[in-house]
């Protein structure tokens, strides 16, 4: 009996202590246990519906609906997601753009973002069985796409600065305003290198060399994701698109890329190695295929080369419809089903659009084709990520800070100054600087006084007092009584829009013209869209035809200026007034004829919100301009590919093989000369060490370049490749020392085994302007 007893009590024990247990607070809930542990104990909790939930990225923008000004709450489709399939992710819940149909009225200011944001966590968080918090991913290449945010240059203006420190503080303001909505990860920076203009998306690139997309886009992801990812004002940087995304076949968008494997790790993944190497924590992969293999189904690259040679510990997004294009793009699955089981045993964890992996993966893991491991390893993975973000102990964000934060006045003198340090002179005859106290000047053509053609691909609705234009920033920069005079000219495209003779009359009563010419990434409510969001070109005859000739979707078949453009510029230069042209644009265009008959020419790619400002601080002497070319600019599209790396190529039967502007090329107010090139051998490592002093009557920026070749080698490498540079300021009159370092990383190369190694031998140092403008040369044994 009285063992009996014993029994009942030893029962009734375990029972009140499950009980017990059942009200206490799971370990993936506590803060203080170790995120691995956390990781487990809520896998282990989960349905294979809810495991599968976390790898879906839906779309965003239909997640909320806006009743008036103030008020916004979940809207149904919301609910039912999160009912039926609480989801991991969604993407650009706040973007807004004609795509999205989100405009300035029917889109959201940054306090009601976080509001709105903050709702659908609350709901996350609250109302499905494990509570797990929503990662929102944001588009945030030069600005986070969101209404309100500041604009910044574009990723090729950007990358014109040659100026990593000036990046960093933008990848940390573009991450600080995405964070301070609610977001989580921000897309960009991205890295493709780019070497085929009349590809619709060179504009979001760092340009056409893989050292300089490394370094800056490295210094991007410092800045976007800081030191403390959990403080609450940075978001996990994502790098766009893995891999060879840039040199698509014809320059047509997704299309294969003709690369052999050498070439394609030296060249289109080192961006990437140096941006993971710096901290970045998630990846996209691209829409085209590699030597007949999708890259969202590319296993060598997502896993043997991404995770187990590069230690990526991240999580890889696919593109948006990327896994549903291994079926019906690239016909390497028999369908969606199967696509899915490609992608997510390749190593792609989170399905951006959510409908390949949502509704199929669970009847896939039925059925065998992908194993629960699968599954687990993709989960474990974007979870742990939001452990160490701190989602499930602070998922809120405060909407006030939103509100005065955001596109604050420092973000804005940030955007700028980078502006200013993007453009680039590449011809002045002693025009510029202008003198503020003309009498009169004549600001012409379709980009003098368009807000959105100044602003590139990725950009929200704008109010446009916030936006400075060319003509804007013309009229702030001179004398109370400089008359300027503006005249359209003509359109982009359109030529039913042109009235030359009204700009050439209005030039001819002028001291000087400044003529505003170039392309457009501007969207407009007009257009149709694919489902990716990429603008379908139309060859519908339209009454008027839209100024888009660049961003996601637009690829041309030649360099040309569109419509009316070259014929305002003959027009206007046919007065012989001086004619200083501008070029505002997202690829570089043909500037034969503008090269030739202008008296200054600049480039100041898409300049962003205070481009305008920019431009009139360089045209009038407030600032001396200092932008590097990152891509070259050829003559012709029989010249493609022109890339430096190629050195110089025999000409051809019509002309020159050497493109008209070269990588690394920029003009000064003022003049540089270098001397003292000194080589010390330390080891491993080689210290160069040079002076470069300001000859001429200006204050300025220098961009001191150092390129490397190696001499004899067993594989071929470029005969010129940069590997370092320094931006740097320079009193006039005075000298500063310049160091570079070069390491056996630096030195290396894929030989015949594709092994990364350093061989011994003569390597040559040139250090110069630009990469046809060599100061210093010389030669240093490694052995």
């Amino acid at each position: 009996m009285r063992f009996r007893i014993v029994l009942t009590i030893i029962a009734f024990s375990f029972v009140f202590r499950g009980i017990a247990q059942s009200f206490e607070k799971p370990l993936y809930k506590n803060p203080n246990a170790p995120a691995e542990n956390r990781v487990k104990d809520l896998l282990g909790r989960m349905t294979l519906a809810e495991k599968i939930g976390q790898l879906c990225c839906p779309l965003g923008w239909e997640m909320y609906t806006k009743a008036g000004e103030k008020h916004v709450q979940p809207s149904a489709k919301f609910i039912e997601q999160m009912d039926i399939m609480p989801v991991g992710a969604f993407w650009a819940t706040l973007r807004a753009d004609p795509w999205t149909k989100k405009t300035l009225k029917t889109g959201l200011n940054p306090e009601l973002a976080a509001h709105t944001l903050n709702g659908l966590q609350k709901y996350a968080v609250e109302n499905t069985r494990l509570g797990i918090p929503i990662f929102f991913a944001e588009e945030c290449v030069h600005g986070h796409m969101a209404i309100g945010t500041t604009v910044f240059p574009t990723g090729i203006g950007l990358a014109s600065t040659w100026n990593r420190e000036l990046i960093k503080e933008v990848g940390s303001v573009i991450g600080l305003e995405a964070r301070l909505q609610g977001a989580h990860i921000g897309y960009g920076p991205v890295l493709d290198v780019a070497r085929e203009p009349r590809w619709s998306r060179m504009e979001e690139t760092f340009g056409e060399d893989p050292v300089l997309s490394g370094i800056l886009g490295s210094a991007f992801v410092k800045g976007m994701q800081g030191g403390d990812i959990a403080d609450g004002k940075h978001v996990y940087s994502t790098l766009k698109h893995f891999a060879a995304y840039g040199i698509p076949v014809g320059g047509h968008n997704g299309q294969k890329a003709l690369v052999g494997t050498r070439e394609l790790f030296s060249d289109y993944l080192l961006p990437f190695k140096m941006a993971i190497d710096s901290g970045a924590q998630t990846i996209m992969t691209s829409y085209n295929s590699i030597d007949g293999i999708p890259c969202t189904s590319n296993r060598f690259l997502l896993t043997d080369v991404l995770r187990n040679q590069w230690h990526f510990s991240g999580f890889v997004f696919s593109d948006l419809g990327s896994i549903e294009g291994i079926a019906t793009t690239h016909r390497v699955a028999s369908d969606i089903k199967n696509a899915a089981a490609l992608a997510i045993k390749a190593g792609v964890d989170m399905d951006l659009g959510g409908n390949a992996f949502g509704k199929h993966l669970e009847k896939a893991v039925k059925e065998g084709s992908v194993s629960m491991a699968d599954i687990d390893s993709a989960v474990c993975r974007v979870l742990r990520l939001k452990f160490k973000m701190g989602l499930f102990e602070n998922p809120y964000v405060n909407p006030d800070l939103a509100k005065n934060q955001v596109r604050n006045i420092r973000h804005k003198t940030l955007a700028r100054e980078v502006a200013k340090q993007s453009i680039i002179l590449l011809k002045n005859n002693g025009i510029l600087p202008l003198s503020k106290n003309l009498k009169s000047i004549s600001v012409i053509g379709p980009n003098a006084d368009n807000v959105y053609n100044q602003l590139g691909d990725y950009t929200a609705p704008q109010d446009t007092n916030q936006v400075i234009t060319v003509l804007k920033g013309i009229k702030r920069a001179v004398s109370p009584t400089t008359i300027v005079r503006y005249a359209k000219g003509c359109a982009i495209r359109d030529t039913a829009q042109s009235n030359i003779d009204e700009a050439v009359k209005m030039a001819k009563m002028s001291d000087v013209v400044v003529l505003v010419v170039g392309g457009s990434s501007a969207r407009d409510f007009k257009t149709e869209y694919l489902d990716t969001g990429a603008a379908a070109v139309s060859n519908k005859k339209e009454e008027t035809i839209p100024d888009m000739e660049s961003g996601e979707g637009y690829d041309r078949c030649t360099l040309t200026l569109l419509g009316d453009q070259e014929k305002l510029i003959n027009a206007l230069a046919e007065i012989g007034k001086p004619l200083i042209i501008v070029y505002i644009a997202g690829r570089p265009l043909n500037m034969n004829n503008a090269s030739e008959k202008a008296d200054a020419l600049l480039t100041a790619w898409y300049p962003g919100e205070e481009g305008g400002t920019a431009v009139g601080d360089v045209l009038f002497g407030d600032y001396n301009p200092a932008g590097r070319l990152p891509v070259s600019v050829p003559r012709s599209i029989g010249q493609l590919p022109v890339n430096y790396s190629l050195g110089k190529q025999a000409d051809y039967v019509e002309g020159t093989s050497s493109p008209l502007y070269a990588f690394g090329y920029g003009l000064s107010y003022t003049g540089f000369e270098y001397s003292d090139l000194s080589i010390d051998r330390q080891d491993d490592k080689v210290q160069l060490s040079c002076k470069v002093t300001n000859t001429g009557s200006f204050d300025g920026d220098e961009v001191v370049q150092l390129y490397v070749r190696d001499n004899v080698s067993s594989v071929t490498t470029p005969p010129i490749q940069l590997k370092d540079f320094q931006r740097i300021f320079i009193k006039k009159g005075e000298t500063e020392a310049i160091t570079f370092t070069l390491t056996a990383d630096d030195l290396s190369l894929y030989n015949q085994q594709m092994m990364r190694t350093v061989e011994p031998g003569e390597f040559t140092v040139m250090i110069g302007t630009a990469s046809n403008d060599i100061r210093l040369k010389g030669i240093f044994f490694y052995k």
